[in-house]
């Protein structure tokens, strides 16, 4: 399943509502190596490089994305599905290491 179905799943939100406007890019650079605007545009391609970034497993950036997107998407919600995706993913290879 792709990224941008997981989040649809997940949180209803549909990150091809997000136009690239980069209104949602804040100023934390101790605490992301990317932006908001760029992880959404990985995930939308589907790219599993989202899942390794430090963004979603930082509380200052995860508090920052409340409200963040000017377009009404819930960052926070999507910054939780990616921590919980990737939660998931490492449990399972700890069970099947041959995966």
């Amino acid at each position: 399943m792709s990224l941008r179905r997981l989040i649809l799943e997940h949180t209803g939100q549909d990150l091809r509502k997000c136009q690239a406007c980069t209104n949602c890019n804040i100023d934390l650079p101790d605490e992301k190596e990317i932006q908001f605007a760029t992880l959404i545009q990985m995930v939308l391609l589907n790219d599993e490089e989202a899942l390794q970034t430090r963004i979603p497993w930082s509380d200052a950036v995860l508090e920052a994305s409340r409200g963040a997107c000017n377009q009404g998407l819930d960052l926070h919600a999507v910054m939780l599905v990616l921590r919980n995706e990737l939660d998931r993913r490492t449990s399972n290879d700890a069970v099947h290491p041959d995966r």
